[in-house]
């Protein structure tokens, strides 16, 4: 599925050094070309937690089956 400037997509693996994991939901703020986004991660109370550049393999859109959690931001590095 082609991803496109402000939609909602999920993490489709752990990035340790922002404190990330599989599942985290982001949001698409910029695109380049198209394989790579930049995509920001908000805490619930709408921080932003991470800004991340990405590859179009490290996300996923959003599935009916997907439940969505809360959990804290813990960041390793």
């Amino acid at each position: 599925m082609k991803h496109e400037l402000l939609d909602t997509v999920v993490l489709a693996r752990d990035i340790p050094a922002h404190g990330l994991l599989a599942g985290d939901l982001g949001a698409i703020v910029e695109v380049y070309g198209s394989d790579a986004f930049e995509v920001e991660f908000v805490t619930a109370s709408g921080r932003t937690g991470a800004l991340v550049t990405l590859q179009a393999e490290d996300i996923r859109s959003i599935e009916d089956t997907d439940l969505i959690a809360v959990r804290r931001l813990g960041r390793t590095a």
